[in-house]
Order: structure tokens, then C-alpha cells, then sequence
């Protein structure tokens, strides 16, 4: 693993430290209440600094979201080129599910805030319209489809559906299931319609 230097350590603990203020004001406060002057002050950082590492409020809750992605398609980029490209998102999804249960608790707040905040599931519906994009596209090179051919799209959308769903399930339960049972079970229900 690549040793971070000093500067991107700074960085990343700054980022951190603004996401845990903003995420413990927007509970407190509610998250229209909430301002980017609140959150700076509480991070101890200037407010022009706040969208140096975030380009509004709503980002804050969703600040994993790059790296979710980025772990899907290196879980699918790994996957045997035989298997076939549902059972290869599925394997890919359950392995990022496996990562929310190690987060358990930080992704409890931040999925409920998403949950409950219309602008912030706005704009993860807008982000993963982006995931979509580069899961097809990584489908279409993984299938070598043509890329006119519409079912490695379907299959993303599918995939994006199927999480979103096991995610809302968990919460609306309790998240007293096992996440990654929940991705896959979702998974295979969707896959037999689409294989």
C-alpha cells in the first residue's frame, strides 16, 4: 500500500474532520438549517475553504461516494472474464455491502440523512446517474458489447437499483440484516431476468 506523505495526510484528515462536523450539525440542527458557515465554524476552517473540498452541502453526506464507485469497478475489473457480467456485479456489489458493514454506523447517519433530506437524495440520484455511465461503460468493455448494445446499461441501472433497494430495505428494517445477504439476495432476484 502506497505511504501517503504529509500534505494528503492533512488533507484527508481535514476532509474528515468537516464531513464529522457537518454530519453531527445536520442531525442536531437538520440539514436546511444547517449552514456552510456553521459547518466551517465547527470544522475550525475558513467557509471558502469548506468548497475546497466539497462543492455544496449535500456532497458532505455523500463524500464516499467516489470511492464506493472506484471500489465497484476494481472489484469487477478482478473478476474472472468468463464469469458472466451479472454474476461479476453482483460479486462486486456484495463486496462493497461487505465494506458498509464495517462502517456500520457512520453509514447508518449518513444513509438516513439521505433518506430524509430530499436534496440530498436529489443528488445521489444525480451522482449515480454518473455511476451508471462508468458501469456500463466498464460492462461494455468487460463484455466486449457493441457500444450501442443496451444491456450492459440495463445491467448498471439494474445493479444501482438493486443497492439502492437493499440499502432502503436495511434501513427501513433496523439494519438488522446482514447487508451483504440483503445486496445479494436483491441481486438474484433481478439476475433472472437479465442472464
Amino acid at each position: 500500500m502506497e505511504k501517503l506523505g504529509l500534505r494528503e495526510r492533512k488533507r484527508q484528515q481535514r476532509r474528515q474532520a468537516i464531513e464529522a462536523a457537518a454530519i453531527d450539525l445536520f442531525e442536531a440542527n437538520g440539514f436546511d438549517a444547517t449552514t456552510i458557515d456553521d459547518i466551517a465554524r465547527a470544522a475550525d476552517i475558513a467557509p471558502r475553504t469548506f468548497f475546497t473540498y466539497f462543492p455544496t452541502k449535500e456532497d458532505v453526506v455523500l463524500a464516499d461516494y467516489a470511492a464506493r464507485l472506484g471500489r465497484i469497478v476494481a472489484e469487477l475489473e478482478q473478476r474472472p472474464e468468463t464469469e458472466p457480467a451479472w454474476a461479476a456485479l453482483q460479486a462486486a456489489f456484495a463486496a462493497v455491502a461487505a465494506d458498509y458493514q464495517t462502517e456500520r454506523d457512520q453509514l447508518i447517519r449518513r444513509f438516513t440523512l439521505m433518506a430524509t433530506t430530499p436534496s440530498v437524495f436529489a443528488r445521489s440520484l444525480q451522482l449515480q446517474a454518473g455511476w451508471e455511465d462508468t458501469l456500463a461503460d466498464t460492462l461494455t468493455q468487460r463484455t466486449k458489447a457493441e457500444p450501442d448494445e443496451p444491456t450492459p446499461r440495463l445491467q448498471a441501472a439494474a445493479a444501482l437499483a438493486a443497492m439502492r433497494a437493499s440499502l432502503q430495505h436495511w434501513l427501513r428494517t433496523g439494519h438488522t440484516g446482514d447487508l451483504p445477504t440483503i445486496v445479494s439476495q436483491a441481486f438474484t432476484h433481478l439476475g433472472r431476468g437479465l442472464e
